[in-house]
């Protein structure tokens, strides 16, 4: 069996940088074990799966451990496969998710995402995210499936070193480390080893929560974010209530075909 593959780099106008996610095309579901094994030989934080619903799609996404509840930049890479590799006319594409129905939207270079607001709560740290970062938040909340970590400036994001023993330990899908950022609106690092994914290079849904909360503490609906992983990406961020705007652009990096059984 072949399967057309294409690997894209998100959240960024560059090769090299953004988060790298390998979108499968797919014609009907693939057994799940399968589906894992691909996730995990491709080694990408996500790996993610297509199959055609009318004139929509479902989707899945999987790291190389285990398959995931929603993820933004595997989303923004299969919608700019849909855009640019199988030539979708018009500007709109609809996901079938495990978190609903999802879209994107194309303007020009720039694919923007409208995902579930996903508001955190303000709440005691954990001993093991204080030392798992190596210092004390000056605000922590729990999210759905996150927390959100708080800190006075971006050098103090650009500085952590943390424990990922301590942090996998958190009951937590993962970690966001956030701040205000030098030349945008807020920065942010997202840490996530229960997952298989020591640091991931840019998180789509962490947005989901990152932007309600900026949003309110900066008085504003539109925000630039940017995620100081060693790639790096940035966000263009949007409040929409009870949903989120997350737009970014994408760069092919690869396009070829998987040998299955």
């Amino acid at each position: 069996m072949r399967v057309p593959y294409f690997q894209v780099d998100a959240f960024t106008d560059r090769l090299f940088a953004g988060n790298p996610a390998g979108i499968c095309l797919l014609e009907e579901w693939l057994p799940d074990a399968l589906l894992q094994g691909i996730a995990t030989e491709n080694n990408l934080s996500e790996t993610a799966f297509l199959v055609p619903k009318g004139s929509d799609f479902d989707l899945r996404w999987f790291t190389p451990e285990v398959e995931i509840d929603l993820c933004g930049h595997a989303t923004l890479a299969a919608a700019f496969v849909i855009f640019h590799e199988l030539k979708l006319r018009g500007s709109t594409v609809r996901f079938h998710t495990r978190s609903g129905v999802l879209s994107a939207d194309r303007a020009e270079e720039v694919i923007t995402l409208d995902f579930p607001a996903l508001p955190a709560a303000t709440c005691t740290a954990p001993a093991a995210l204080i030392n798992g970062l190596g210092w004390m938040p000056i605000e922590v909340r729990c999210g759905v499936e996150d927390l959100l970590a708080v800190v006075t400036s971006e050098a103090d994001v650009l500085s952590l070193k943390p424990d990922t023993a301590q942090l996998a330990a958190l009951d937590a899908r993962g970690i966001i480390v956030t701040a205000p950022g030098s030349d945008c609106d807020f920065v942010s690092r997202f840490f996530a080893p229960r997952l298989g994914i020591v640091e991931d290079p840019v998180t789509g849904s962490a947005h989901s929560t990152l932007i309600p909360y900026w949003s309110e503490r900066l008085g504003k609906t539109r925000m630039l974010a940017r995620q100081l992983s060693s790639r790096g990406g940035e966000l263009f961020c949007e409040a929409r209530g009870d949903r989120v705007g997350i737009g970014g652009r994408a760069v092919l990096y690869s396009r070829s075909q998987l040998e299955l059984p």
